[in-house]
């Protein structure tokens, strides 16, 4: 391979971050945007929610079949026509002016962020087959994956404090347009391939609406009663239609998520742990903006400030740390270490008080956090990848990515109904604490779990001694 055609190569990585960051973003930006969105257009603290939900939900509901578009018709298309859809639909989301047309371009952005995020780690996985290479390009889009979501919350707090929330959404259409005219240029044609049986767009709404309709039911858990005829129904019917998912995938010629797949060790196991992560991330994401402005009054900016050092630990460890780790210690070990580091961090904002400084209570929760997603994230992606066949990449990284944010989405609605019920009606500083503090500790439990299940169930991916040799020439 000549230098120039490895130049192209680390440029249409970078082509693929900024695609990949735009929807990671757009999970967490609005984050501290959220209160001013709510003054606006008049939203009610349990309909706020779904400013969140509707995004996280179509992303992760089309991510499996978006996955098999790439797979079928060429991962540059499709990775295009996604950029393109996301773009529009930030337009509108944009210029919303009503709580209605914010939710539906919302879920549009999601269908958009599901069809790139499905495709971006198919074209890495084609473009970098080298094992020190492959393992540096996943460091890097790890970086983007886990520390997108803390970039996203200073950059909402920048747009928002300067500006105003409408252009959060807007500040993507330049963005969107100048990655679409990268990807021409430096990612690769081709890739097709003739499909072989039906698309399962059946499968596709199937999986949506049974999540959609669990995570209705555990938003609005805490209102109508846990235990009342509709959180119970709707809880049914959601497992209801799952169970029929999985039955209409193991019958149908060309299914949405191929049960095959879950034989492989690691592809099971690295989304049971994606669930529980993404759960656990929400945690740090969402409760911590909310707990830094609602209860410390933190303005959107300083939020987005208090995340800077976890980002650029999160950075350090993208640019080729995380990467001679899992050179050197597999991937089991420093994903299980992360995770650890994970659930300390998460601990420690679950004892923040409420009169809190930055310096001894927010700063090393940051600081831990930081570590401990860096080493986590590039491990996890390569388990998730490791195993599967070339032509099989864009669906495995559909599921997996369908897990983080499926995973998030009922994460988020569980520890959002958890801190209002422990909240209850009251709207003092404290019982704002007291309610976090209740989830915060559901989220370590979450971070925990996804290290055990790693611990014990994992296998361990180890690099060859001539891949290690190139990572350091690489370096």
């Amino acid at each position: 391979m000549t230098i120039a055609d490895t130049r192209k190569k680390w440029l249409a990585l970078i082509v693929l971050c900024l695609g990949d960051l735009l929807i990671v973003l757009d999970v967490s930006i609005v984050n501290v945007a959220l209160p001013s969105i709510r003054e606006d257009l008049a939203f009610s603290e349990s309909s706020l929610a779904w400013v969140l939900n509707a995004y996280t939900l179509t992303f992760g509901g089309f991510m499996l079949l978006a996955g098999r578009f790439g797979d079928l018709f060429g991962h540059r298309r499709v990775f295009v026509l996604g950029v393109g859809l996301f773009t529009i639909a930030s337009l509108a989301c944009g210029l919303a002016g009503s709580q209605e047309v914010l939710i539906g371009a919302r879920a549009i952005q999601g269908i958009g962020g599901a069809v790139v995020a499905a495709v971006a780690l198919s074209l890495i996985m084609t473009l970098f087959t080298e094992p020190a290479e492959r393992a540096k390009a996943m460091g890097v889009i790890g970086f983007v994956a886990a520390g997108g979501g803390s970039i996203g919350v200073l950059a909402g707090g920048v747009i928002t404090d300067l500006f105003s929330w409408h252009w959060i959404f807007l500040v993507n259409i330049p963005i969107g347009i100048g990655v679409i005219a990268a990807c021409l240029v430096l990612l690769p044609g081709g890739g097709a391939r003739p499909a072989g049986g039906r698309l399962d767009a059946a499968g596709a709404i199937l999986v949506t609406g049974s999540l959609m309709l669990a995570v209705y039911a555990i938003v609005n858990g805490n209102e109508q009663g846990w235990t009342s005829a509709q959180t119970l129904g709707l809880l049914g019917v959601a497992a209801a239609a799952l169970a029929f998912f999985v039955w209409l995938e193991s019958r149908v010629d060309a299914p949405l998520m191929p049960l095959g797949l879950f034989k492989l060790r690691s592809v099971a196991t690295s989304n049971i742990v994606g669930i529980l992560w993404s759960a656990a991330m929400f945690a740090m994401f969402f409760l911590s903006a909310l707990y830094l402005q609602l209860v410390l009054g933190y303005s959107p900016l300083e939020v987005g400030l208090a995340f800077l050092p976890a980002n650029l630990i999160m950075g350090a460890f993208s640019i080729g740390l995380s990467a001679k780790i899992v050179m050197r210690y597999g991937t089991r070990l420093p994903l299980v270490t992360g995770m650890g580091l994970v659930a300390l961090g998460l601990g420690l904002f679950a004892r923040a008080p409420v009169d809190a400084s930055f310096t001894t209570d927010v700063l090393p929760s940051m600081v831990v956090l930081g570590i401990g997603i860096g080493m986590a994230m590039n491990p996890l992606l390569l388990a998730a990848m490791s195993d599967v066949k070339p032509e099989e990449a864009g669906l495995a990284s559909g599921i997996v990515n369908t897990s983080f944010m499926m995973g998030g989405a009922l994460g988020l609605a569980v520890l959002a109904s958890v801190a209002a019920a422990r909240t209850g009606d009251s709207s003092s500083v404290a019982a704002l604490t007291e309610g976090y503090h209740a989830a915060f500790v559901v989220g370590t439990v979450f971070a925990l779990a996804a290290g055990v299940v790693a611990a014990v169930f994992m296998r361990d991916a180890h690099a060859s001694a001539e891949a290690g040799e190139e990572l350091l020439h690489a370096a």
